[in-house]
């Protein structure tokens, strides 16, 4: 009788082991997962633009900062690759080239891809030439100038301002790099 208590107490003993064993095997395979699962998301946020946060901000209150200029605050309206567009009131928008930005607060960790090819075409120019055609009055902010006027024409790089209200009476025209450009800002 000892002899078959032994064989069960050590029948119990390897039992105990193996289940020891797989318990700290299936420790290892969880382990392993949450890292696959850290890494393979790690790797994709690696994957996600700034542009792409920016998209997935859409409609969202944002404050965007350009390197000399004020913050810029508004709701999110438009973004393209070349630029944002921000509406700062009911009428009030501020177009900021996205070459500009230095930060943006309010943006969520999501992103969301381009919404078509339409939009890659639709660059800092197009926006500016809308503004020509309205004739709208708009504030230029360019490093550490600000210039007031109306859009007069739109090259490949630049834009003209002509200066509207000046006291001689009489108009200056200035061209303005799209590489300084930091905000323009209608309405």
């Amino acid at each position: 009788m000892v002899v078959r208590l032994g064989r069960t107490v050590g029948a119990v003993r390897w039992e105990a082991l193996f289940d020891d064993m797989e318990a700290q095997l299936a420790a290892v395979r969880s382990a392993a997962v949450r890292l696959d699962v850290a890494e393979l998301t790690r790797a994709e946020r690696a994957t996600v633009g700034f542009v792409d946060r920016l998209r997935a901000a859409r409609d969202s209150s944002v404050t965007v900062r350009t390197a000399h200029g004020e913050p810029v605050e508004g709701a999110l309206v438009d973004v393209t690759p070349e630029w944002v567009l921000l509406a700062l009131g009911p009428v009030q928008r501020a177009l900021v080239p996205t070459a500009a930005v230095v930060a943006v607060a309010g943006l969520t960790v999501h992103a969301a891809p381009a919404a078509a090819t339409v939009e890659r075409r639709l660059g800092l120019g197009h926006a500016l030439r809308a503004l020509a055609r309205d004739r709208a009055v708009v504030r230029v902010r360019s490093r550490d100038v600000e210039l007031v006027g109306r859009v007069d024409r739109v090259g490949a790089d630049h834009l003209d301002l002509t200066e509207s209200d000046r006291p001689t009476g009489r108009a200056r025209t200035w061209a303005v790099t799209f590489a300084t450009l930091e905000v323009v800002r209608s309405g």
